[in-house]
């Protein structure tokens, strides 16, 4: 048995729907953001959609895209 390229279409009224996607948020540099594990920080560094660099002031991390656990102040 085969898989085929092309995915299954579903009904509008199936509860199998697809899973919606929002999109990601976008940081610019200097925007203040809040962090679920590291708190308070200011963006420094930004990788297109890639990733960001932020300053938490007692240490900087690169947070990767999806940005499920921060969001802008």
């Amino acid at each position: 048995m085969t898989k085929s390229a092309v995915p299954k279409r579903r009904l509008p009224t199936s509860p199998f729907k697809d899973p919606v996607i929002p999109p990601c948020d976008r940081f610019a540099i200097g925007d203040r953001v809040i962090h679920d594990t590291y708190g308070l920080g200011q963006v420094i560094g930004v990788e297109q959609d890639i990733a960001v660099l932020v300053d938490f002031g007692s240490q900087q991390e690169r947070i990767p895209s999806p940005f499920s656990k921060m969001s802008h102040l």
